[in-house]
């Protein structure tokens, strides 16, 4: 795609832990970033039947609901022995109150009723990039991991302390944003998904300051 992605964009997001991450990404590339919720703009029913679909759901009502571009994320932990639930209902299953703590609960109690001796998961974030004039663009990324339990780590949010990637010893909840995401000056590497799904995005729409 020629078209770049400069100035001010809405996050069509009402998570501050979700917000928090996404401008952390977007800080090398000068973007100036507003979120959803400080608009004051309603959350859209996420009716899609993938991340993708939801994704573009919630960056098309900001980007018409604000008149600028809108970058939304929906993303979700996928655990094999439940056949990849929670998956995109992954923020329903911790309720109105956003109880993560009972939600990995849940999981640890439906992994060990379910049978299976797997304890994979993933997740997966959807980037979906909206312009007011109805162009989109999308961008997916994956992590592949095990489940920890009990759950370990303050640091995150969601489902982070339930989630150790491969090839580390640490859950996602003990990890500091920087190692989290996973990308040095060179963009070369991104461990989480979002940090993933981002790196396409920036290598397609975005030039580094």
């Amino acid at each position: 795609m020629s078209r770049k992605l400069e100035g001010k964009i809405v996050i069509a997001t009402h998570n501050a832990g979700k917000l928090r991450e996404m401008r952390e990404l977007l800080a090398p590339f000068g973007i100036e970033a507003v979120s959803a919720g400080e608009l004051g703009l309603a959350e859209p029913e996420e009716t899609g039947d993938d991340f993708i679909a939801n994704a573009l759901i919630k960056a098309r009502a900001a980007a018409h609901g604000a008149g600028l571009p809108a970058l939304a994320d929906d993303s979700g932990l996928c655990v094999e022995a439940l056949g990849d639930a929670p998956g995109i209902y992954s923020a329903r299953w911790a309720g109105e109150s956003k109880d993560f703590s009972a939600a990995m609960a849940r999981i640890e109690d439906e992994v060990r009723n379910s049978g299976s001796p797997s304890r994979r998961a993933h997740f997966v974030s959807a980037l979906a990039l909206a312009w007011p004039d109805g162009e989109t663009a999308t961008f997916e990324g994956k992590v592949f991991g095990d489940l920890a339990f009990p759950p370990r780590g303050t640091a995150g949010f969601g489902y982070d302390p339930c989630f150790t990637p491969d090839g580390y010893e640490r859950t996602f909840g003990e990890m500091s944003a920087e190692e989290k995401h996973g990308i040095p000056a060179d963009g070369s590497k991104a461990l989480s998904h979002r940090a993933r799904a981002f790196q396409m995005l920036a290598a397609a729409l975005l030039a580094r300051e």
